[in-house]
């Protein structure tokens, strides 16, 4: 007798399908002779004269502008994507007559969202267009239970604008929040804003780019359920405590970024030289170069294409909210996938792409912050190697302390020992790059205070 199992984990084809056209045209091939366009890159923009921040909307996954741009061109496409064989022509294109099934619009609205005459709450594409009153213009029959496709279609183009909520929206009049030092010099082009005044719950965004040698810090209501986009951020230290939707990082530099837990995915691109302390329920990366992660997820990390000697280590500090924000976020500390990546690209027979970080190089972090909450342990403790490590450290030093009590120094001699000390620990600071981040933690003059938020 033989038995099947069949996984209970499943995905809509339909969806799927729209998934993998979006994906085939955000690459930059040859394949763009063929379909005539790909998805909006720096070197194929849709300049709009609303936009402000130059080098942050250029970015290709920023620029909502040209994404509404890019869904309108392809709207025939998408939509003939979708239709059952049946409706289709000998060479696979629509009729005037063709028809839309109710699940193909489902699907659809993976990609569409919107609202009844501006009104704040969002309604996925298929409740809007069952909605009895735009029966007509969106070309459902309660007879067939389809779509016209010639009328869902026109409807469509007539009523597709930009996202209100989006990143571009956000940068262009969300509010500015004043949490890097203003400050003369470089540090002056810091962007923040975020528009959690405004958004739905599930549209709330904060939008930080060009920070630059700068320690930001900040547990807010402003980020609670927030996606945030980190953008260009270089030679700092960012510290963002509080339970967070989602968050993005892409082209940052030799950075330090410490979140609360990510309830969705965190994502990094194009990054080099950047540590990562997170705990997430999904982490994918692309294109990073020398970049550490120190996490706590329940799924497996996704290395996707042109990363470089990527470092994986255990989740290694707390703060006294994280558990709390933890529960809220509804992540826990079993299961916890951080040792074993998964390899999503062309290269996936050279795992020497990343490596597990020796428990020799491994030291705890801590956060030298005050907050009011109950977590004074990290959650779900130390792989028992890395617990090893800091176990055998901590004999050094307890052996160090002896051997220098027992050296029994005069109080001269002690003066004298100290400064040598201390002036080794000095370079030590300058040589490894933490006299910045000591510095950094000294708070701003009176002039400069940071605007809450």
């Amino acid at each position: 007798m033989y038995y099947i199992f069949v996984s209970p984990l499943s995905v809509n084809t339909l969806q799927f399908l729209l998934f993998l056209y979006i994906q085939q045209l955000n690459k930059v091939s040859l394949r763009t002779s063929l379909i005539g366009e790909e998805w909006p890159s720096p070197r194929n923009r849709s300049q709009s004269p609303d936009l402000t921040e130059k080098s942050s909307c250029h970015n290709k996954n920023w620029n909502d502008y040209s994404h509404q741009a890019f869904v309108c061109d392809h709207l025939s496409d998408l939509l003939e994507l979708l239709l059952d064989p049946e409706q289709l022509t000998a060479s696979f294109h629509s009729t005037h007559s063709s028809l839309v099934s109710r699940e193909a619009v489902v699907a659809l609205s993976f990609l569409i969202e919107g609202t009844v005459s501006r009104a704040r709450k969002i309604y996925p594409l298929h409740e809007l267009a069952l909605w009895q009153p735009l029966h007509a213009e969106s070309g459902f029959s309660r007879i067939s239970k389809t779509f016209s496709f010639y009328k869902l279609e026109a409807w469509l183009r007539a009523c597709l604008t930009g996202n209100p909520f989006g990143t571009s929206a956000c940068l262009k009049s969300g509010k500015k929040l004043a949490w890097a030092h203003q400050v003369e010099g470089t540090t002056k082009r810091a962007k923040i804003a975020c528009n959690t005044h405004v958004a739905p719950k599930m549209h709330r965004m904060v939008v930080m780019s060009q920070v630059y040698k700068q320690t930001l810090a900040k547990s807010s209501d402003t980020l609670v359920g927030a996606h945030v986009k980190i953008h260009r951020c270089n030679e700092s230290f960012i510290y963002l405590l509080s339970p967070l939707r989602s968050v993005t990082i892409e082209k940052c530099r030799n950075s330090t970024f410490v979140l609360g837990p990510v309830q969705t995915a965190l994502h990094l691109h194009s990054c080099d030289n950047v540590k990562v302390i997170a705990v997430c329920h999904r982490l994918s990366i692309s294109s990073t170069t020398g970049c550490i992660f120190h996490i706590l997820t329940p799924t497996r990390p996704l290395i996707l294409s042109g990363n470089q000697a990527v470092t994986f280590a255990p989740f290694h500090t707390h703060y006294p909210m994280l558990e709390d924000h933890m529960a809220r976020t509804g992540l826990a500390t079993v299961p916890n996938y951080w040792d074993n990546p998964m390899i999503v690209c062309r290269e996936n027979c050279n795992t020497s792409v990343f490596r597990l970080l020796p428990p020799c190089e491994f030291y705890v972090f801590i956060i030298p912050f005050e907050m009011e909450g109950d977590t004074t342990e990290i959650p779900g403790g130390l792989p028992s190697a890395y617990q090893k490590a800091l176990g055998q450290r901590e004999q050094k030093i307890q052996i160090w302390q002896k051997t220098v009590k027992e050296a029994r120094l005069t109080k001269d001699q002690r003066k004298q020992f100290q400064v040598l000390v201390e002036n080794k620990f000095y370079e030590w600071l300058i040589n490894t790059g933490h006299r910045q981040q000591l510095d950094s933690l000294v708070p701003p003059a009176a002039g400069s205070k940071q605007a809450a938020g």
